[in-house]
């Protein structure tokens, strides 16, 4: 194992190196606005990876997100807004801060009341302004699959909450067929706002469901991404094999290769 203040040391050396005047021209071109997609893109991935449970892929991913934490910190020391030391003595202080349970001798009985702990600190000993709906403690940055998650979920915490699944699953139902009412007459594809209203419904309630069944949801969409990804490689390969041009009169080869495709790579 490597010792662990020398190798976070060695990390910050190399960004502040590769930002340097002589450094590598990407590094000095990058800016927190420019990173914000690479921290969105790279935290995905290191999902994947846990996902998948292979450690030494594990271990990459979580070397790509230090760097961009790493990065994103020295970028505001050279503003002399705040140090990367100061980004790390501040989250370690909060820690403490708000576990009186580990480091102060205060009791507990379950998780909740952690979590009840959590938020009085906040309020009564950072100073942080109590927000005039609880749904404004979530964060309007997240991507909207995890947005609408996390309002569910705090909305659940004041008791607005479905009393059972048969209940999430009869919404899901109800806003399905509220999209097919909704539809365009014959095959037209164009969608209205109605329509495009009808569908956000959709997602909502299905991200309600998995929210009832302790699903992430853009985890699991996440999985199927890479599962669909796979089965069309399959798909792709088999064509080319075929001598087949991937296209709509070979729909019913493709649907042949992708049944396969589900058979093969599960």
């Amino acid at each position: 194992m490597h010792n662990q203040p020398t190798a976070f040391k060695g990390l910050c050396d190399i960004v502040a190196r590769l930002r340097a005047p002589d450094g590598c021209p990407w590094d000095r071109e990058q800016t927190p606005l420019r990173l914000r997609e690479d921290l969105i893109e790279e935290t995905y991935e290191c999902v994947e990876a846990i996902d998948e449970g292979d450690p030494a892929h594990i271990k990459e991913e979580l070397g790509d997100l230090f760097l961009l934490v790493t990065m994103l910190s020295y970028m505001h020391e050279e503003e002399g807004l705040f140090s990367v030391a100061d980004v790390l003595q501040g989250v370690s202080e909060k820690l403490i801060r708000r576990h009186p349970h580990v480091f102060a001798g205060v009791k507990v009985k379950d998780s909740a009341e952690v979590l009840d702990n959590w938020a009085r600190i906040k309020v009564e000993q950072e100073g942080r302004t109590p927000k005039d709906s609880i749904l404004d403690t979530v964060s309007q940055a997240l991507p909207p699959l995890d947005r609408a998650y996390k309002l569910q979920k705090q909305a659940a915490k004041a008791g607005f909450d479905w009393p059972d699944i048969p209940g999430v699953i009869g919404k899901v139902k109800e806003e399905l067929e509220e999209v097919l009412e909704a539809l365009p007459a014959g095959n037209g594809r164009s969608a209205d706002s109605q329509l495009e209203g009808e569908l956000g419904d959709l997602l909502f309630s299905v991200v309600n469901l998995c929210r009832f069944l302790n699903v992430a949801p853009s985890v699991a969409l996440q999985r199927t991404n890479v599962k669909f990804t796979k089965r069309f490689g399959y798909v792709e390969k088999k064509m080319k094999e075929a001598g087949r041009e991937l296209n709509k009169e070979q729909l019913p080869l493709m649907n042949r290769y992708w049944e396969e495709a589900k058979e093969w790579l599960e």
